[in-house]
């Protein structure tokens, strides 16, 4: 599954024609509670929310509406803040929130390697609350399925996406084939890796020729290089 990205979407509460709204906590919390309901129908799970205490006691003027967002780089649950900016006025006032999403993620199934390359049995789904875990977890099995840990994993481990790489297709001093692509020919050839190099990964290779040129290494372990 993939993440919600940026979190920066305004909820426009008013229409043009509609009377001012005042500066008043009632009408922030009402901006802020429609703003969050719409944003956990896209979360993964069963999500609640509860919104902070609100102090408008020293906002001046009237708004046209409210413009409620998630602050830049802000997680997507746990404790946080939306920014309610007043349209038609000056003022953002940061409203703190909390959002609990129980739902389902990936963790080790076994004992796993430094370097081992993950098969389904590594991994199970265990239920919890996301905003008890470090960011970039885990959801989807194909996110580890043929990935490698870059260290050994106990039994129980959370998975985060920076615990895994794409394995390793192409070892150093590797016999690879070497595919030259170009505007209507395509030509092979056959040479030696001069680094490893995983999946999408630029790697050098010298031919058979001698000559040294430089590739992208496919799933498959060939070496493409486009003229």
């Amino acid at each position: 599954m993939r993440l919600v990205p940026g979190f920066l979407t305004a909820l426009l509460l008013t229409l043009p024609g509609q009377p001012l709204l005042a500066a008043d906590s009632a009408a922030i919390r009402l901006a802020v509670d429609e703003f969050l309901r719409t944003q956990v129908r896209s979360f993964p799970g069963k999500s609640t929310y509860s919104i902070g205490t609100i102090d408008a006691s020293r906002l001046a003027g009237v708004c046209e509406g409210f413009d409620v967002s998630m602050g830049d780089g802000a997680r997507p649950w746990g404790k946080t803040q939306v920014a309610v900016r007043c349209r038609g006025g000056t003022w953002t006032l940061w409203v703190p929130v909390q959002i609990r999403v129980v739902a389902e993620y990936l963790v080790a199934a076994r004992p796993i390697s430094a370097g081992q390359k993950l098969i389904d049995a590594d991994v199970r789904g265990q239920l919890g609350e996301l905003s008890d875990l470090p960011n970039g977890i885990l959801m989807d099995k194909e996110q580890a399925i043929g990935r490698a840990a870059l260290a050994s994993l106990a039994v129980g481990r959370p998975l985060r996406a920076d615990m895994l790489r794409q394995p390793t297709v192409v070892q150093q001093g590797q016999s690879v084939k070497v595919v030259g692509t170009g505007s209507g020919f395509q030509v092979s050839n056959e040479g030696r890796a001069l680094t490893s190099a995983v999946v999408g990964q630029v790697t050098q290779v010298r031919l058979n020729s001698g000559q040294i040129l430089s590739g992208v290494v496919r799933a498959d372990g060939t070496v493409e290089i486009k003229f």
